[in-house]
């Protein structure tokens, strides 16, 4: 029974001998050791081309295996609010990916993630608002130099720059590496790899959203107008072209009309000569209802017509026989 005893305990010291100097490190972490504090050697598993996972050895008791995450990881700042060159606010939300390059470094200057990731707020939010504020609004909301809008149909051919992009210098990839270069040379002392910045999302302040339906408003209101405009122009065509077609055609009109009066007339003008000139008698006839016309087409019911005795207009008013004058 002893024997079991003694077997079991020191099977026990032995483990706990094994266990203060072994220890294991995962391939999702790196390693290194520090002796009363300090760190002593080269980190474990720190290389990525080296894979140095799995059981290692320290000195037991007065050595400590500190652990530092080895996998790529995320910053996700805060949105914010900041004005671009051209004095427009917006709002800013970017993140970046990370990872730990040095982790005695990043031990000693930073100690945990928590203080690594409020430093990179104010390193990477320092950056941006520097990146935003040299650059123009589209400079920010644009990524490529050549690209081509949709056009509205409706100015396919317009002498109008409506619809159309004002080039760019830059553009918002450019941007993300001037942030990513300015920020990285700031943590490259702390252990850190800063590995890509990207904007998540960039809105307008309220006031800027105004202005910009305020300006498809007014880009809209002059396609309308050209619209209008033009069906204005056409119709005055139309018009035009109506108003002379009416006019030839009243005046051919107006000429066949005065034709045929005037053929008409000429033709009863013959035909009265004809049979008026057959006696003298007929022509005394022709004379007396000539003058019964001239009569009802200048004396009516509030005509005054003052006529001499000799006027030969007056003579049918005193005696009809030619003859007794």
């Amino acid at each position: 029974m002893k024997t079991i005893l003694a077997f079991v305990f020191g099977l026990f010291v032995l483990l706990f001998i094994v266990s203060t100097c072994t220890y294991t490190v995962s391939p999702t972490e790196q390693a290194f050791i520090t002796e009363f504090g300090k760190p002593v050697g080269k980190p474990i598993n720190s290389d990525p081309n080296h894979d140095e996972a799995g059981i290692h050895f320290k000195k037991p008791f007065i050595q400590k295996v500190n652990r530092i995450e080895k996998r790529i990881l995320q910053w996700d700042g805060p949105a914010t609010e900041m004005p671009t060159r051209d004095k427009l606010y917006i709002s800013v939300d970017n993140f970046a990916r990370w990872r730990i390059v040095d982790p005695i470094a990043y031990y000693e200057q930073l100690r945990d993630e928590r203080s690594a990731l409020s430093r990179l707020d104010d390193i990477i939010g320092g950056e941006t608002r520097n990146a935003i504020a040299s650059h123009d609004l589209i400079e920010v909301v644009r990524s490529r130099k050549d690209r081509q809008p949709v056009r509205d149909e409706s100015l396919t051919g317009a002498d109008s720059t409506l619809g159309t992009l004002p080039p760019i210098q830059y553009g918002r990839a450019v941007i993300d590496e001037q942030i990513l270069k300015a920020a990285q040379s700031k943590v490259s002392a702390w252990g850190i790899e800063i590995i890509d910045v990207r904007f998540k999302r960039i809105n307008y302040k309220s006031g800027v959203i105004e202005k910009i339906y305020a300006r498809m408003a007014s880009e809209r209101l002059q396609i309308a107008e050209r619209f209008r405009s033009e069906g204005a122009g056409a119709a005055a065509k139309i018009i035009g072209r109506k108003d002379r077609d009416l006019l030839s055609i009243q005046s051919e009109a107006y000429r066949k009309e005065q034709e045929i009066k005037g053929k008409a007339d000429a033709q009863a003008t013959g035909i009265y000569a004809s049979a008026y000139n057959t006696s003298p008698t007929a022509a005394d006839f022709y004379q007396f209802n000539k003058t019964l016309d001239t009569y009802r087409m200048t004396l009516g019911k509030d005509s005054t017509a003052i006529f001499t005795t000799n006027s030969d207009l007056f003579h049918l008013m005193k005696r009809i026989d030619p003859d007794k004058r």
